[in-house]
Order: structure tokens, then sequence, then C-alpha cells
């Protein structure tokens, strides 16, 4: 007897890159998009295409994908932002997958970065697994509100075929959402008392680049590579630096 799976998706203003998504994910049961305040027409294309759409303010990434997985109808869910799909290769898998009862609860696959024109197969960009699809009886979504994660004790499986992200963000665009990220994430640190020293801010960069580039061939993926991993540095060194901002007095 096969498995049921959900499709949730969080989505606000996604109109113009939703409708891919949603294409990759026909073969689910369901699909549910919670959407926060979307004035794009998002809600009106999610639900011509068949969606159950569910209205939440922003709670943070982590607990709005909590949220959305808790307004399934099924158990099994697969976790989607609305800037990715599933491949052929991925949806064949899944649905193989789960036309018995899967031997394990979770499981990971890999996501394939699109970058600057690029497909990016190595460094940060690839093979960058991502926990996606799980029985949410036996896992969760993390509070954090940004880097939110799927955490469960369970042993997990690996899915063969990509998951896709194709965002689309100008290099602007891109670079102001991980500002936000990185004040985010030192935001979070501060609340755990996190320290930082001098040595973190400068040998955290430091160490990224030579795994993310060096030991993981990102110098293979061009010049995009090259301008993906050295944002991803740039990113440890300020999210430090904003935690040490946060635990000063002026």
């Amino acid at each position: 007897m096969s498995e049921p799976v959900s499709v949730v998706i969080i989505a606000y203003n996604e109109a113009v890159r939703l409708s891919a998504c949603l294409r990759s994910v026909k073969f689910a049961d369901e699909i549910v998009l919670v959407d926060s305040g979307s004035t794009d027409g998002t809600v009106e294309l999610a639900e011509s295409q068949g969606c159950r759409v569910v209205r939440q303010t922003w709670l943070g990434f982590g607990r709005q994908k909590q949220f959305a997985v808790q307004q399934a109808s099924h158990d099994w869910v697969l976790c989607l932002d609305a800037d990715e799909r599933v491949s052929a290769e991925l949806r064949t898998n899944i649905l193989k997958l789960l036309a018995q009862p899967p031997l394990r609860k979770a499981y990971r696959m890999p996501r394939c970065n699109y970058f600057m024109g690029r497909w990016l197969r190595h460094g940060e960009g690839y093979p960058d697994p991502v926990l996606r699809l799980f029985d949410r009886r036996y896992a969760a979504w993390s509070d954090d509100p940004v880097h939110e994660k799927v955490l469960t004790a369970m042993p997990l499986g690996e899915l063969n075929g990509d998951l896709l992200h194709e965002s689309q963000d100008t290099l602007d665009h891109y670079l102001t959402k991980q500002n936000r990220y990185t004040t985010l994430q030192a935001e979070r640190l501060h609340q755990q008392s996190v320290t930082v020293s001098a040595a973190k801010i400068i040998f955290s960069p430091a160490f990224r680049f030579i795994k993310m580039y060096v030991f993981r061939l990102g110098f293979l993926d061009g010049m995009p590579g090259l301008i993906h991993i050295l944002i991803g540095c740039w990113n440890s060194a300020m999210k430090y630096a904003k935690l040490y901002s946060l635990s000063r007095d002026y």
C-alpha cells in the first residue's frame, strides 16, 4: 500500500516563481501553500493550480515551515520553497520510495543551486544535501528564524535526484537577503550568549574558503562559483562581527 504525501510550500509574493514549483509536484496527493500576505497574485495562482491555501502572518522561517507541516492532511510531507522544483529523477525516486511503507522516517536529497547564470556543481552549491521528505510524526522544523533545519532522532535515508533551486535573484537582491540573514543569525547567537573572538572572525571565513574552493572543487564552477563562495565567507565574517557589535555597550 502506497503512502500518501502532502507537498507543503511557504510563500510571499512568489507569483513569478511559483508555477514551475507547482508543475514539478503534480504527483502529490495534496499541495498546501501557506501564504504570509502576498499582494502579487500568488494566492490566486496557487488556488487555480489546485492548491489548498492557508493564510498565516510571518512567524520566521522555522516556525512558518512547521506551521505549514501541521496543515497537511497526510503524515508524509515534502517541504519546498517556492523557488525550488523537483527534478524528474527525484520525482521518480520519491514515488518509488512511497509505493510501500519506507524503511526510514526522513530522507535527504541533493540540492542544485543556480547562481549568476550557472548551475553550481561543486563547492557550497552542490550537493548541498537537504532533509525535505519526512514523516511528521518523527521529525519537525527547528524554530530558527533563518537557516532553519529539520530535527529528527531517526536515522536518515538518502534519495537520488536533484532538488533544483533557481531563485533568479539579482546579485543586489541576493546580497540584501544575505545581509538580513546574517543579522538574524547574530541575534540568535546573542540570545544564546555565544561569545566571539577576533580569531573566529578571521579564521572562520578563511577555513571556509579553503574547504569550499579547494577541497570541494568550487574552482570548477568558474567565476559564479568563486563569487558564491566569497559571499559565503563574507557572511561568516559578518555574522560574527554583528554578534560582537551586539555584545558591546556603546
